[in-house]
């Protein structure tokens, strides 16, 4: 097979990139069918007039992501790819993923809920996964343990104890099929008609999900080290806090890399959190230790949960972050004091996760591809990061730039206080979509923080980046 590829010279994008985008492109869009054979690296090279590299690079690319198969002695051919996401060509010659519903003439999306799926390691999920069903095990197809199958919950403890330090039993841990779910069968082991606080701006949807369950919120506002413990005191919260809902029994909160702020809170903080929860009976931190895994300046900060010694931490994770969105595999770890009632209250509640699903994430854990894939996305994530970071100098003297040390997105504060809504419909004006960080405070209404935009990056390719940064200098200045 012969393969045309319009290459441009003085293009940006490296020449391996467009290879790479084009025959991507191709089999997206059902031009190049399953199991056709594409020319060797070699011939590629000749016709096109390129280095042998370059077009190596680029069949390495589309290998690693799973469009296309080697075969020993055979040569390459197009994987068989169901159900792929349709995207929307871009000017450049970019490709941008669209959300449902969204407008149209938007170029770059910074959108802080993607991730980069270019980078999943789909060969090595399909081979694990034919694996799975080809050993014939009808065990699989009939009801598992409710709280998860033991060894998959015995490899994240593993996995938390080495990299969170996360101190707990496989016994205190229940998988299921995402945060909301989680959160609200603990809401089911913490009983109803309770008082939560939580840090505002906050996940909205943890919000969400504890005003579906009757609980009274407490938004409370965060300084510089996170959620102000200081405010929980009803003599200094009194006036402070304008609904007056009372002293709060559990607090939500996300130490280790607070989402939207994007703050690592410092050790007296969780201190002090801790030091709360211990004051009375019945107090609880629920720790929601959000995108922990990605920290590009020194190591990963610990778990909140490691320094508790009296059982007042309850822990909560998800894959669907580090791994993908469509895994819906979360955690839940609760102090042992609060197994009893679990079991109660909710331990007759079947597991929302398939078991080929969970032995599929077993063996990833236990084979070490997700430690592998982890350290791959620490590195692209970190190379946008770092991209981003970079273009957005031109921007330095309008705006304060933060969370640029961990995560997926930065925040820009307005320094001589243009609106968030201005500044939202500039960007989109000039094709570019950006995210106000009153979406994530409760009660937008009495927003009390300055005019302040969010740039996710983890769906962007730095061309991309570019590009969006180069409209957004435009726009804004």
């Amino acid at each position: 097979m012969e393969l045309m590829i319009p290459l441009d010279g003085q293009s940006t994008v490296p020449m391996y990139e467009q290879i790479y985008l084009h025959i991507k492109q191709e089999i997206r869009q059902g031009n190049l069918k399953a199991k056709s054979r594409l020319p060797s690296t070699r011939t590629l090279a000749e016709h096109l007039k390129v280095s042998r590299s370059t077009t190596q690079l680029a069949y390495e690319q589309l290998l690693s992501e799973g469009y296309i198969e080697s075969v020993p002695c055979k040569g390459y051919f197009v994987s068989a790819i169901d159900a792929l996401v349709e995207v929307q060509d871009h000017p450049s010659g970019l490709f941008v993923a669209l959300e449902p519903g969204e407008e149209e003439g938007i170029q770059v999306d910074f959108s802080p809920r993607g991730i980069d799926l270019n980078s999943f390691p789909y060969n090595t999920w399909r081979k694990i996964s034919k694996n799975i069903l080809v050993d014939d095990n009808k065990a699989l197809f009939l009801n598992g343990d409710p709280q998860g199958e033991y060894a998959l919950r015995e490899a994240i403890r593993s996995y938390l104890h080495s990299a969170r330090g996360v101190c707990c039993s496989a016994d205190q841990i229940i998988v299921g099929a995402g945060n909301e779910y989680l959160l609200m069968l603990l809401s089911l082991v913490l009983g109803p008609d309770k008082v939560i606080a939580m840090e505002n701006p906050t996940y909205k949807q943890a919000y969400r999900v504890f005003e579906s369950q009757g609980y009274q919120v407490l938004p409370v506002n965060m300084d510089k080290s996170g959620l102000d413990v200081g405010m929980l005191d009803r003599k200094k919260s009194e006036k402070a806090l304008a609904d007056k809902k009372g002293e709060p029994d559990f607090i939500y909160v996300m130490p280790s890399h607070q989402y939207p702020m994007g703050i690592v809170m410092p050790i007296k903080r969780r201190q002090e959190l801790l030091a709360w929860a211990c004051e009375k009976e019945g107090r609880y931190l629920i720790e929601d230790d959000y995108d922990s895994e990605f920290r590009y300046k020194g190591k990963p900060v610990p778990a909140l949960q490691g320094m508790d010694r009296n059982g007042r931490v309850i822990y909560i994770g998800t894959f669907s972050r580090s791994i993908a969105p469509a895994i819906r595999v979360g955690f839940l770890v609760l102090p042992k004091n609060l197994m009893a009632e679990y079991k109660r209250k909710a331990g007759f509640f079947a597991s929302t996760v398939s078991r080929i699903d969970q032995n599929i994430l077993y063996q990833f854990l236990t084979e070490g591809h997700y430690e592998r894939h982890l350290n791959r996305m620490r590195s692209v994530y970190k190379a946008k990061h770092d991209c981003l970071m970079g273009e957005l100098k031109g921007l330095e003297q309008a705006f304060w730039i933060a969370g640029e040390h961990a995560g997926i997105h930065l925040l820009l504060t307005h320094k001589e206080g243009i609106s968030e809504e201005v500044l939202i419909a500039r960007a989109k004006e000039s094709g570019v979509r950006v995210y106000g960080l009153s979406r994530y405070v409760i009660h937008p209404e009495n927003n009390q923080y300055p005019s302040t935009v969010i740039l996710g990056y983890a769906n962007l390719t730095e061309a991309m980046i570019k590009e969006g940064c180069r409209r957004l200098k435009a726009a804004w200045n």
